[in-house]
């Protein structure tokens, strides 16, 4: 039987990416998304891809709307194997100029968004005894870059919640897999919240000049799922570093701090 994939935030972006390698595979996959337009569309292309696509408009700031979801996959498919946890949003700015408001509009997402997916869908893998949840952070959830507090904090609870549920999922059959890349080319500025003029243009310039596509972090995340693996750090240099601060975070710290000056100057720069 072919794989059957859930992935909210999945009509454009690395979710768009991921749905296409997994239709490329023959597998089931379901766009779970607020822009029917786009979802559409990438139904379109999952089934051109060799999948059968599914849209379902999906918000993953109301659990209704992910229950729907899963008794759609339920009733359709039988169930679900891998359920991807993708859509997100940015935010930069430093802790004085981010408003409440930005922030409780990014954790509701970043972190509340995947805390819903997760809760919604685990009861459904657990009951099969397989299958796998995918949660996309960041590096910036492990390398805490300056003047991206709220989204720092957001990609650093999805890591926090995954590893609890690495264990808590231990003889269950279920496995987790947390997805940390750095830049890399995608939409995420198109709705990002800031006070900082120009930074989505900067930030913008930083994912082009990436080496690693979209399909590049698809194709790792989906050899992570056929292999059971935990992390998924797309990025070699960014890896490097994490290796560093956990070997030795006072060299990490100085390194940091050096890259966080020339950071700052980029990011504040119009």
């Amino acid at each position: 039987m072919s794989q059957r994939v859930f992935i909210t935030g999945g009509a454009s972006g690395l979710g768009r990416a991921l749905a296409l390698n997994y239709a490329r595979q023959g597998a089931r996959v379901c766009i779970g998304d607020i822009t029917p337009e786009q979802g559409v569309e990438t139904e379109s292309a999952i089934n051109e891809a060799g999948g059968e696509g599914l849209f379902l408009e999906c918000d993953v700031r109301r659990l209704n709307s992910l229950e729907k979801a899963k008794d759609a996959l339920v009733e359709r498919w039988g169930g679900v194997d891998v359920v991807v946890n993708n859509a997100g949003v940015a935010s930069a700015g430093s802790i004085e100029d981010t408003t409440i408001s930005d922030w409780e509009w990014i954790l509701d997402i970043n972190v509340m968004g995947v805390v819903r997916g997760c809760k919604v869908f685990t009861p459904l893998l657990k009951e099969q005894g397989s299958g796998t949840i995918v949660n996309i952070a960041s590096m910036a959830g492990l390398m805490l870059a300056p003047l991206m507090c709220s989204y720092n904090v957001s990609k650093a609870g999805v890591i926090a919640l995954s590893e609890t549920m690495n264990h808590e999922f231990l003889d269950t059959g279920v496995n987790v897999c947390v997805v940390c890349p750095a830049f890399f080319q995608t939409n995420l500025t198109s709705s990002m919240r800031s006070s900082i003029p120009g930074i989505q243009n900067n930030v913008n310039k930083l994912m082009q000049r990436s080496s690693v596509t979209a399909d590049d972090v698809a194709e790792d995340i989906a050899r992570a799922v056929r292999k059971g693996s935990f992390w998924v750090l797309p990025h070699k240099t960014e890896r490097r570093l994490w290796y560093i601060k956990r070997a030795s975070p006072k060299a990490f710290d100085f390194l940091l701090g050096m890259e966080s000056k020339r950071w700052m100057k980029k990011m504040q720069k119009n």
